[in-house]
């Protein structure tokens, strides 16, 4: 092992038990199925990567903060952890959770429920760094800029190898964002974003960048491709579509147990279960419908209430006597008035799958 880093070895499913949605660059699900606490254990942590796993000795490795600061800041770990530090609860996604789902098929990973996790990460305040840097008053937009690199396969695509990167608006930037260097008490691991991450609380998790390097002040919209052709979709809020980048969650409610196509002792009983999250505000009701969303009956919510985390919930289902094929669902609302929508928005693309899905188990 390097000093002062990790060793360097993508995770197999025999290390993980994850389901291997691609095997380099190394993507990972989840069972959903196995939801069992408020807090996700990191070895069963979704991982989402676009290009190699980056070897990174935390010794050699620096933080960048250029482009419109008035003190370009070069800071090496050890300086980041004399920050004051500070933790957070929060749920990411990966906006293309639940892709399988879709129809007609399209592209990409194949998530099913399982590209979601909730961890508690620490870190520095991003805030606090460019306070640091120093931002003058056209300041706008900060970019995140992340170590890993490689080329595009799928046009459109830029000639040449790039580096992950996505933006953040300075109000964002500098509220809630944390510059993490830990996951659930310990080290971030290779996979997760060693030996920095940026975590985005409330927006999905392409926004979370990982293995952190740069971060450039600008005073203008930024443009890469991570930011403008993947991870965007078609709004119209003008009247005529126009392709913004993806950003806040959106409210939405999954089932963990029973399984997909589970078979239950017909006039027996259940305890459904699941989580739901959404951004920047709670979970105050989640509902349960047991025979295809005819009916519809309240869940019991979970204590925990943190802002930026999931709320897990169950239900008592008395499942029918008669054996036969019964589709279960759920819908999920927030503080802020939003519920999880019964249709499909065809703009989104392949992302922010939020719709109300049908779950069918067989009654035996």
């Amino acid at each position: 092992m390097p000093a002062g880093g990790h060793p360097h070895a993508a995770p197999t499913p025999a290390h993980y038990g994850m389901i291997v949605r691609q095997a380099e660059p190394v993507n990972l699900e989840m069972p959903f199925g196995s939801l069992d606490q408020f807090v996700t254990r990191t070895e069963d942590f979704f991982v989402r990567c676009h290009f190699p796993i980056p070897e990174i000795t935390r010794d050699r490795w620096r933080l960048r903060i250029r482009g419109l600061v008035q003190r370009p800041v070069e800071l090496a770990f050890d300086e980041l952890q004399a920050m004051p530090a500070s933790s957070v609860t929060a749920t990411l996604e990966c906006a293309g959770n639940g892709r399988v789902f879709l129809s007609p098929s399209v592209g990409g990973a194949q998530w099913e429920r399982g590209a979601v996790g909730n961890a508690v990460w620490t870190g520095v305040p991003l805030g606090y760094v460019l306070e640091r840097a120093g931002l003058p008053a056209e300041a706008s937009e900060i970019i995140l800029t992340g170590t890993d690199e490689g080329e595009i396969e799928a046009p459109p695509r830029p000639g040449g190898r790039i580096r992950y990167a996505r933006s953040l608006p300075l109000g964002k930037a500098t509220g809630d964002v944390l510059l993490a260097w830990q996951m659930n008490g310990a080290d971030l691991t290779p996979a997760h974003g060693f030996p920095l991450r940026a975590i985005v609380p409330g927006w999905y998790g392409m926004a979370s960048v990982k293995w952190l390097s740069d971060i450039i002040v600008t005073d203008r919209p930024f443009q890469g491709y991570y930011q403008s052709v993947d991870y965007a979709y078609w709004q119209r809020s003008t009247g005529e579509p126009s392709l913004v980048p993806i950003t806040e969650l959106h409210v939405k409610s999954q089932i963990a147990r029973p399984g997909p196509c589970e078979r239950v002792p017909r006039g027996g009983a259940y305890l459904v279960r699941g989580a739901a999250w959404t951004c920047e505000a709670e979970i105050v009701r989640v509902e349960v419908s047991t025979d295809g969303g005819l009916h519809w009956s309240d869940a019991r919510l979970g204590r925990h209430t943190d802002r930026h985390a999931w709320r897990l919930w169950e239900y008592d289902w008395a499942i029918p006597r008669e054996p036969g094929r019964t589709t279960l669902m759920t819908r999920a609302h927030d503080s802020k008035g939003r519920t999880q929508p019964a249709k499909r928005d065809p703009d989104r693309g392949a992302y922010m799958i939020n719709e109300v899905l049908g779950l069918d188990v067989m009654v035996q």
